[in-house]
């Protein structure tokens, strides 16, 4: 049985003067499940989410959210959906509580419901002993963790996190982590794009991976992985001379390689034996990446 799509495009393209940010994309993104949109900065990520929202129009290509067709039937469409965008744009001379009541006031939530609503919100953001706190006396932790829940207040069918973590620290990032998986384990479907693997290995059941505007592979992660990478790769650390030693030899028997900093990494061992001294470990996600779209992380 085929699900329901939240958000389907097809052949989408959108242009600024010369540059072409989103080139020919196509993503579905089934009811009730996480999609990772994951890419280096300039992949077209935000454009994607931007075409989304209608906040920018497609030069080609169809899209519909939640059924609906854009940009016509756009205004619908955004009163089932929850964004969160990557730049926090909370009202800092508001204290928490006031930021969610003006949002509660923006989506129509009726008066008899909209405390309730709020009450939610704190509670899904762990803020509830903050309501009374002005945002600019907030961690970055904390705000995001409000943008998220602002976007929930009325209960959407589908949710947009655009860079959910950025900017933020480790121990701050697990934290919107573990609030999202919340929303993904309780069914609420999500689009979420972001450049750090980890976090899409974690969180999405399908991952699609963008570069200079093109789709350039799509499944769940261990798929990719498997497809691309193989299940096994050996990493080996020397100086430069020694490492393109062993990229040529690898090479040579018709392997993948990939170089980062000291190391090089090579893919797809698995049942291969070599006469190279490494750390045999498991293929990941960044190889796949690297592989793909030629970049680093940023």
């Amino acid at each position: 049985m085929t699900r329901e799509l939240a958000i389907r495009l097809r052949g989408a393209v959108k242009r600024y003067g010369p540059i072409t940010a989103v080139d020919g994309l196509d993503l579905d993104v089934p009811m009730g499940t996480c999609v990772g949109l994951l890419g280096p900065n300039g992949a077209g990520k935000s454009t994607t989410m931007r075409l989304l929202t209608a906040q920018a129009i497609a030069d080609e290509g169809e899209i519909e959210v939640l059924g609906f067709r854009l940009p016509g039937e756009s205004k619908m469409a955004r009163a089932q959906c929850g964004v969160t965008p990557q730049l926090d744009n909370l009202d800092t001379t508001l204290t928490v509580q006031q930021n969610l009541l003006v949002f509660a006031h923006l989506y129509r939530i009726g008066r008899a419901d909209r405390k309730a609503a709020i009450e939610r919100a704190l509670e899904l953001a762990l803020l509830t002993d903050r309501r009374d706190t002005r945002i600019d006396k907030l961690s970055g932790g904390m705000r995001r963790r409000l943008l998220i829940a602002r976007a929930l207040i009325h209960g959407p069918r589908l949710v947009l996190l655009d860079e959910p973590t950025v900017g933020l620290d480790p121990q701050v990032r697990q934290g919107i982590w573990a609030l999202i998986d919340k929303l993904r384990s309780e069914g609420t479907t999500i689009l979420m794009s972001t450049h750090y693997i980890e976090e899409a290995q974690r969180l999405a059941d399908t991952v699609l991976i963008m570069s200079h505007g093109e789709a350039v592979a799509v499944g769940p992660p261990p798929e990719l992985v498997r497809e691309h990478a193989g299940r096994e790769a050996l990493e080996v650390y020397g100086p430069p001379a020694r490492l393109v030693e062993v990229e040529v030899e690898a090479q040579a028997s018709g392997l993948r390689t990939r170089r980062t900093g000291t190391s090089v990494s090579i893919l797809g061992t698995d049942g291969h034996r070599f006469g190279i001294d490494g750390e045999r470990r498991p293929a990941n996600l960044e190889d796949v990446f690297v592989l793909l779209t030629g970049e680093e992380i940023h």
